[in-house]
């Protein structure tokens, strides 16, 4: 019979051994391999491969596989999750918590390369922000690490609070809280009450939070947690006013008497609250002002957030297909529609786990299109085109899109790219 490893034999071994991996494909010489399970694969049955390739341990749930330097847990993620927790009680170092429905991955990015100017940090890596992300990121924390940032995510309630659990943040920030994942949330208000466990965590740790003193709910939210406020007004701890946003934001920041301006290479207006809440964690930090100017001027976003891309048809895209929900698709079409360009094109995909309220934000989107002045719209997935009417031209599939602008290419059109992830809105680029 197979006795059961510990979590502390666990962490023992953990800190002679400081490298988790969970995917046999970056097993490295001498990292703990972890067999997770997923909805098509067991980890359990590359427990093997993981030793042969180099792997120290594998941790395993199911006892078929057991072998030398595999060791037997209850459940691998359970698991996982508790070494995260115990290495979190030996860390006496700040950890930014950071949720919100909209921008949180952009301000996580911001946020560490301000920090990263002046300390040694760890941060999420990618949007890494699940049951399984936050755990590994805490893992990855060193002993030379002077500030950790965690970005947490969720679709459904009391996962903050979980993720809360496991990281223990010091400090808390919430961009926003919109309307994204309603499905999983159960509606508007249960998204509401999921990203305030982050506030309810720090409140009760006696921690602080960074608050965007121009969001009402935001302050309603935090009300009686020690916070400190960053937005527009001067009164503020951190005051700063948009200058610019067309397309590339420049912003003033208003500090000790005396104004900055900083021209930042991020798209839209809708960033100006990302970098102020980046701007505020710095200040909060001490770090000097020029250090946080040129850090946030550095930056340039990825993964298909808000970049602009010129293509060799000569368009000007503005490409923000990670992810869509009604708040953020609401946000990029007011700034789109503000912007001076001519010749205006705007190719949207479905917003994903609406749920009942799918058709009628669909619809809401549409109509502020109507209200706008665009010279060609293009929608893409199901959703929108029940809703689309004459108005736009509509297809079922990606695949749809792609076909006809290969057919009719478009040429000299700045072009707003927006849609959930799942639709796959990236595909189209190839053929601007």
């Amino acid at each position: 019979m197979h006795s059961f490893t510990t979590a502390n034999e666990l962490y023992e071994l953990f800190r002679k051994h400081p490298e988790i991996i969970i995917d046999t494909r970056k097993i490295t010489p001498g990292c703990i391999f972890f067999a997770l399970k997923g909805d098509t694969f067991d980890g359990n049955s590359f427990a093997h491969e993981a030793l042969r390739l180099g792997a120290s341990y594998a941790v395993i749930d199911n006892k078929s596989y057991h072998t030398e330097n595999t060791l037997l847990v209850e459940n691998a993620l359970e698991a996982l999750q508790q070494l995260a927790g115990i290495h979190r009680d030996r860390l006496k170092i700040p950890l930014i918590g950071i949720t919100g429905t909209n921008g949180k991955t952009t301000t996580k990015e911001l946020v560490n390369t301000v920090l990263g100017s002046h300390f040694e940090v760890q941060a999420t890596k990618g949007n890494l922000n699940n049951h399984i992300g936050v755990p590994l990121t805490i893992l990855s924390i060193t002993g030379s690490t002077e500030i950790a940032i965690i970005e947490m995510g969720a679709n459904h309630p009391g996962e903050i609070a979980f993720l809360c659990e496991i990281a223990k943040p010091t400090l808390g920030l919430i961009t926003n809280i919109g309307k994204a994942h309603l499905e999983g949330f159960g509606g508007y208000d249960g998204v509401i009450k999921t990203k305030n466990e982050l506030y309810q965590y720090i409140g009760k740790s006696s921690g602080r939070l960074f608050v965007n003193g121009n969001n009402e709910l935001l302050m309603k939210l935090s009300d009686g947690i020690d916070r400190w406020l960053y937005g527009t007004k001067p009164e503020f701890q951190t005051s700063c006013s948009i200058s610019v946003s067309d397309p590339f934001l420049e912003l003033n920041w208003n500090s000790s008497g005396s104004t900055e301006i900083i021209h930042t290479q991020l798209v839209g207006g809708y960033n100006f609250e990302n970098a102020v809440a980046a701007i505020a964690i710095g200040n909060y930090f001490k770090i000097p002002l020029e250090k946080i100017t040129q850090s946030i001027e550095a930056y340039i976003p990825s993964n298909n957030r808000s970049q602009k891309v010129n293509t060799r048809k000569n368009n000007t895209v503005i490409m923000d297909a990670y992810n869509a929900n009604p708040s953020s698709m609401n946000a990029a079409l007011l700034n789109f529609s503000a912007l001076s360009a001519n010749n205006k094109m705007v190719i949207l995909g479905d917003m994903l786990e609406l749920g009942d309220e799918s058709l009628a934000e669909h619809k809401a989107i549409v109509d502020l299109m109507m209200t706008m002045k665009f010279e060609q719209i293009v929608l893409v997935g199901p959703e929108f085109q029940k809703v689309a009417g004459n108005a736009a031209l509509s297809f079922l599939k990606v695949e749809d899109a792609v076909d006809w602008l290969s057919q009719k290419p478009v040429c000299d059109y700045t072009i707003l790219l927006k849609g959930s992830r799942g639709i796959r809105m990236e595909k189209i680029m190839d053929t601007l």
